[in-house]
């Protein structure tokens, strides 16, 4: 959906502009380029993609370009170099008419304070992206009351912005992006100004809405924690230069440098790693036409006490013990019966992340099942693979 390739801004120009390039490709940093051109390197030749559907974070301290590389996305700033093409569509070769067109209809923008009308009411408000368009008021008005209806706001329709909260002005701000109905949403750390439980809940309202309406999202935070929660994958910045990129147990698992190490150090990753990213193959499974004494010899090999039964499309059915396979073994019973099955085991989906299933884990005697939504079994969480994804590995 959004591509771009050597994405550079520079404030400032004539020849010192030219000259903070040239020190840049030398890899002076921003500091000194400042000191010697009098100029600001903002964003230096970044590139990535942004994929249909996905909601990517760029993600930097203060200072590091984060809100000036979102701002070149729908040329608010225009590039000093490098392209951006938005679903094939090259946006440096846009008229003002195009480009007004873009931002109407393809892109919409959330603030990080809001940037609503005061003496326009919360459905005034949820509706004038689509004024700004010249659509008819009956449209205007359904799709105004179906964003509000998303972002839990409809009973406060005819209120004004200055009688809300600040999480309920920015979820106002939230719905006109709705409402305008774009392939793309651009947040410019939008939570940053609300507390710590008001962000929680706007966090999980974006996720909720994002699972529902599929919308290309680029969301802009200084928050590790945030986006590590929130990001599809996470593009880090610091001094306007690309310092990694993935997802973020690919970044928690490989820190691109040293910078990126510190960053994620002290990242909560109970809240970041899921069942997905520590789901191990069970060492064993068993059917109902498996013979009892070979299940318990291959029950002995594998140090374990029972196993799963599954059907054979792979759902799981229960669990049989070693107690019960010995007896079978000692009066001749040839398959494993459905009297026989336990229920002595958990489930879990592949996305539920590990503080939602830390109490689960080594609880029975078979690790906890990772199962879909048909219950075939995808894989298991043994304890051992939880403690030490959870385990912060030592610096050398």
């Amino acid at each position: 959906m959004i591509r771009c390739q050597g994405l550079t801004k520079v404030f400032g120009s004539g020849p010192a502009a030219t000259e903070a390039l040239e020190l840049s490709g030398r890899g002076v940093g921003r500091t000194e380029i400042q000191e010697r051109t009098g100029v600001t390197l903002a964003v230096h030749d970044v590139s990535f993609d942004v994929r249909p559907g996905e909601l990517f974070v760029v993600m930097g301290l203060s200072g590091s370009g984060k809100s000036t590389l979102v701002r070149l996305l729908n040329r608010l700033i225009e590039p000093s170099g490098g392209t951006i093409e938005i679903d094939g569509r090259a946006l440096g070769g846009l008229d003002d008419a195009e480009l007004r067109e873009l931002r109407n209809r393809r892109m919409s923008m959330v603030f990080q304070h809001f940037a609503l009308l005061p003496h326009r009411t919360v459905r005034q408000n949820a509706e004038y992206g689509l004024q700004i368009r010249g659509g008819a008021e009956a449209d205007r008005r359904e799709k105004g009351e179906w964003a509000l209806e998303q972002v839990g706001l409809a009973d406060r329709a005819e209120a004004l912005p200055g009688e809300l909260s600040g999480g309920m002005q920015q979820r106002v701000g939230l719905a006109r992006a709705l409402a305008s109905d774009t392939d793309v949403l651009l947040m410019d750390e939008p939570y940053s100004a609300l507390d710590p439980l008001i962000r929680r809940d706007m966090q999980a309202l974006l996720l909720r809405l994002q699972r529902e309406l599929n919308k290309t999202v680029v969301f802009i935070t200084h928050d590790l924690n945030e986006a590590m929660l929130l990001g599809d994958r996470i593009l880090l910045l610091k001094d306007g230069r690309l310092v990694q990129v993935g997802t973020g147990p690919e970044i928690l698992a490989a820190p691109a440098d040293d910078y990126v190490a510190d960053f994620v150090a002290d990242v909560d990753r109970t809240r970041v790693l899921t069942a997905a990213d520590v789901i191990h193959q069970p060492r064993l499974t068993a059917h109902l036409d498996d013979n009892p004494a070979d299940l318990l010899r291959r029950l002995g090999e594998a140090e374990s006490t029972a196993a799963y039964v599954l059907d054979d499309e792979g759902r799981v059915l229960g669990v049989v013990h070693d107690d019960w396979l010995a007896l079978a073994q000692a009066t001749r019973t040839r398959e494993i019966t459905r009297e026989s099955l336990t229920d002595d085991y958990l489930t879990t989906g592949a996305d539920r992340p590990l503080i939602d299933i830390l109490q689960q884990v080594g609880r029975h005697p078979v690790p906890l099942a990772v199962v879909d939504d048909e219950r075939k079994l995808l894989g298991v969480v043994p304890r051992a693979a939880v403690l030490a994804a959870l385990a912060t590995p030592s610096r050398s």
